[in-house]
């Protein structure tokens, strides 16, 4: 096994030892409350040798005692870029959209529907969320307000452009397709925007779930955070949800991942569906 290591750090461009990873790992998670499991080293290697080169940095050491120096250097936004996971798609985890439409449908005249796409990455869920707007009140100005938010300045950025290679549409149908997206040409063959009126339905905006001040003003309706809160620990998930709680309506739904557990939190939340829960009513 030694052998196998020290050839695999002699192939390396940088050395990168076993303290630099203990050191990542308690960054990453001071700062973004990610905990990194040991599986996820090479990962870590691969995505902040980028972050080394583009520094001019001789090594990890040099690098890490950077951001240690100074909590305000403009790197702790690519390093914490660098190590965010943006797995996403439009329509991921599909059963959730007709209970958001039927949740919607609920609204009181002349209400406003207040959404939040907690962990919007490229934007794809934030526009699912407003497509299903625009199709349960079939129009393209519904009464509906989406707040997307990401950690990621960089996917923050690609949400906004709305501008996506048409094979990541190809689930869904034709139809759908055509009402939502417009289609490049000559240079831009081969991609599709979001139609404006869609992207008029949402606000983009950083915002980092630890963050110990939280701007945004509730009730929201729902809000999805799908497929986040597994880089996170208990204690951690156990904090974002006692925030989130207080921002929903009475019967307000929160939306999570097919792969998330709360039953730490069953003092907080309830669950009313797959995936799909409500705040304990106090």
């Amino acid at each position: 096994m030694n052998a196998l290591l020290s050839s695999e750090q002699s192939s390396r461009e940088y050395a990168f030892s076993a303290r630099d990873f203990e050191c990542v790992k308690r960054m990453i998670y001071a700062r973004a409350g990610i905990a990194l499991a040991e599986n996820r080293q090479e990962m870590v290697y691969t995505r902040l040798s980028r972050r080394l080169r583009a520094t001019d940095s001789k090594g990890f050491g040099e690098y890490l005692e950077r951001l240690e120096r100074d909590d305000e250097d403009t790197e702790w936004e690519s390093f914490t870029n660098a190590l965010t996971t943006n797995l996403t798609a439009f329509f991921r985890e599909a059963h959730h959209f007709p209970i958001l439409a039927e949740h919607a449908k609920k609204r009181q005249p002349g209400q406003i529907i207040k959404l939040w796409c907690s962990a919007s990455s490229t934007g794809e869920e934030a526009y699912s969320m407003a497509m299903t707007m625009v199709e349960t009140f079939d129009s393209l100005k519904p009464p509906v307000r989406i707040l997307a938010t990401d950690i990621d300045t960089d996917v923050l950025a690609v949400a906004r452009e709305g501008v996506y290679a048409l094979d990541r549409l190809e689930s869904m149908p034709s139809e759908r397709i055509r009402r939502f997206f417009l289609k490049g040409k000559n240079n831009t063959s081969g991609y599709a925007r979001v139609r404006q009126e869609l992207r008029d339905l949402i606000t983009f905006r950083q915002f980092n779930l630890l963050d110990t001040r939280w701007p945004m003003r509730g009730p929201f309706n729902a809000i999805f955070c799908r497929n986040v809160m597994i880089y996170f620990d208990k204690p951690t998930q156990y904090q974002i949800l006692q925030k989130f709680v207080p921002l929903l309506s009475h019967d307000g739904l929160l939306f999570m991942g097919h792969s998330e557990v709360f039953q730490h939190a069953s003092d907080l939340i309830r669950l009313i569906d797959r995936t799909v829960y409500k705040p304990i009513a106090k």
